[in-house]
């Protein structure tokens, strides 16, 4: 009996241990490593040479330089210069007279009757010469950035030629005064000296080829009433 026992015994041992190889043998194995998983548009993307946004997004991240600490300043900076200069270019739109005829009028009418011109036309060469002169200064002191002597000059050069009915020196004049003052065109706000002399230096440009298209107008005036100026 205790033969068949121990007979019995071994059989079932024998029998579990082939069932757990069996079970051994159904069971896959677990796989070192896990396999990932392929997003079928990036791999339809690859398989067309193409890069997805998700995987272009991660390779610029990966090699785009982190940019200079110091950048955002510089690009800060250059942004609010360009807004302030944008801000002070605010002059009201040029006449299109070179002359106010209002104005000259006004003078001719104090001529003696002899037709001779001579009150005006000296009153004019003395304005051509005056102007002349003035550029010159007004250029020494743009090279010094002499702001307050280009203020100084400007408004010099305004009276004399508001006084002649020469309009568009006249204007471009008063907003140089203005400028000289780090303020824009029409005195209402503050600038920075950069700006200013920046506009001062366009400003000069023109108001000289104001100067000689009144210049012109003025002689083309004389000669035509049989004066020279």
């Amino acid at each position: 009996m205790a033969a068949a026992t121990t007979s019995m015994s071994t059989t079932t041992t024998a029998t579990r241990t082939r069932s757990a190889g069996t079970d051994a043998r159904r069971t896959p194995l677990a796989s070192p490593t896990t396999e990932p998983k392929i997003n079928p548009l990036d791999k339809e993307l690859a398989d067309k040479k193409i890069t997805s946004p998700s995987v272009a997004a991660t390779a610029s991240s990966a090699t785009t330089p982190t940019p200079a600490t110091t950048a955002p300043s510089k690009l800060s900076n250059a942004t609010s210069q360009l807004k302030e200069a944008a801000e002070a270019n605010d002059e009201p739109p040029a006449s299109e007279d070179v002359i106010d005829e209002d104005t000259f009028a006004q003078i001719l009418e104090l001529e003696e009757d002899d037709g001779s011109y001579d009150f005006s036309l000296g009153m004019t060469q003395a304005y051509l010469t005056q102007a002349k002169d003035t550029f010159k200064e007004m250029d020494e002191a743009l090279g010094r950035k002499d702001l307050k002597r280009l203020s100084e000059l400007g408004h010099f050069l305004k009276g004399s030629s508001a006084a002649l009915g020469v309009s568009k020196v006249h204007h471009s004049c008063e907003y140089m005064q203005n400028y000289g003052k780090c303020k824009n065109a029409t005195g209402a706000k503050a600038i920075s000296e950069d700006v200013a002399l920046a506009r001062i230096t366009t400003l000069l440009g023109r108001v000289k080829t104001e100067f000689d298209e009144a210049e012109i107008y003025l002689k083309e005036w004389y000669e035509e009433h049989g004066a020279s100026l």
